[in-house]
């Protein structure tokens, strides 16, 4: 059994957010990095991991996900800044 991430995608400090759920955070990362899929992401430059959590099971992951979407966007904003002020990409600190 794998680990489920929920991550949080930003275009610039403070700028657009985006929450996702994956299985393999590595590979979901670089997709939204080299627009692979269209969509949200890709349309407005949003490929920075800001932020990321793991959860054991998808019945954890997708709740945490959908609650983390729901939260006001000064919530979420909080949440990145508790963990890194700069809003540093967090891609590179994954490794290969």
């Amino acid at each position: 059994m794998g680990a489920f991430y929920v991550y949080m995608l930003g275009s610039r400090r403070h700028g657009t957010l985006y929450i996702g759920v994956t299985n393999n955070l590595l590979r979901r990362v670089w997709e939204h990095r080299n627009g692979v899929v269209p969509g949200f992401t890709r349309a407005r430059h949003v490929h920075r991991l800001v932020y990321f959590e793991t959860h054991d099971t998808i019945e954890y992951a997708r709740p945490r996900e959908s609650n983390l979407k729901h939260w006001s966007r000064d919530w979420k904003i909080a949440l990145i800044e508790r963990h890194d002020l700069d809003w540093h990409d967090l891609y590179d600190s994954l490794g290969p």
